[in-house]
């Protein structure tokens, strides 16, 4: 009882003590303190967005007569069609690319994970180290090969050689990313699916895809906005068949005149299908980021 009692006491101490060294006006500056930082930086981080957003309504003249910043005194969607006259084409070939190229290289990426995660074969390891070794390979160091291959194929200035291209080097990325969710699945359930008689497409199809569509979709998200940005590849394989957005809102700067209020506008529009993704995605994608998280714990 006596012990109680001054274990009680001590734990009493304790917390007066500890209101003594932060009392509550301390913590409410602290906090008032934090969320100003806070706000001076999402201001910081906003204003270009809103200086974008302002100049797209604005006309021609009143954006040389105005700073970026001031709201428009007569809103407009001029810019707005003026953009899209030129990314109307562009768009749709840039969703093609982009919808193709990355369920291209999620799959390719998914097999090859599975296959690493699941399947030890010789040179296992070292298989999977030149695939990490190629995400680190830049680009502009296999261009001329690249150009080389495409033209061979006849595939130059073609939609799908953009398609096979990014599906290609889309592939160790998604190899990397989808190998570690895959190697959590429990290899008691790939055994049992063995001796049920399942072969090895039938596992994945039927066990590992539907256990990991978070990652899958994860993947899918992370692959659609790289490729969607993407502007070296269609700047050096494309043509004018097969210009993406990117290259044709590269195109709106013009040569004699900038006019602003169309590539704000071309900018947002190009923006808007990834923003689309992100807010329809972005449940699943802090799913995976957050069974990452747990998994590397």
């Amino acid at each position: 009882m006596q012990n109680e009692m001054n274990i009680e006491r001590s734990r009493e101490g304790q917390q007066a003590q500890t209101l003594r060294i932060r009392p509550r006006w301390h913590m409410t500056v602290l906090h008032a303190v934090y969320y100003l930082i806070m706000l001076v930086f999402l201001v910081f981080y906003m204003l270009p967005f809103w200086g974008t957003v302002m100049t797209s309504f604005k006309t021609n003249s009143e954006v040389m007569t105005s700073t970026p910043i001031m709201p428009p005194s007569e809103w407009t969607l001029e810019g707005y069609a003026s953009a899209m006259e030129e990314l109307g084409q562009p768009l749709g070939i840039s969703l093609i690319i982009t919808l193709f190229g990355a369920t291209g290289s999620v799959f390719l990426g998914s097999v090859c994970a599975y296959a690493l995660s699941k399947w030890k074969f010789r040179m296992n390891n070292v298989f999977f180290i030149a695939l990490v070794a190629a995400t680190y390979l830049p680009y502009q160091a296999i261009l001329i090969p690249l150009l080389q291959t495409i033209n061979a194929l006849d595939l130059y200035d073609n939609v799908w050689g953009l398609v096979l291209v990014h599906s290609v080097f889309g592939m160790p990325m998604c190899t990397v990313m989808m190998r570690g969710y895959y190697a959590d699945v429990p290899d008691a359930l790939i055994r049992q699916a063995m001796i049920d008689g399942n072969g090895m497409w039938r596992i994945y199809r039927k066990i590992v895809v539907p256990n990991t569509k978070i990652a899958t979709i994860t993947v899918f998200v992370f692959q659609c906005t790289s490729i969607w940005n993407e502007m070296l590849f269609a700047l050096v394989l494309g043509g004018y068949d097969s210009k993406p957005a990117t290259i044709a809102l590269n195109e709106l700067a013009g040569t004699m005149a900038a006019e602003f209020n169309v590539q704000m506008a071309g900018s947002l529009i190009l923006a808007l299908p990834v923003l689309i993704l992100y807010i329809f995605m972005g449940k699943y994608l802090i799913s995976g980021q957050m069974s990452g998280a747990v998994t590397a714990s």
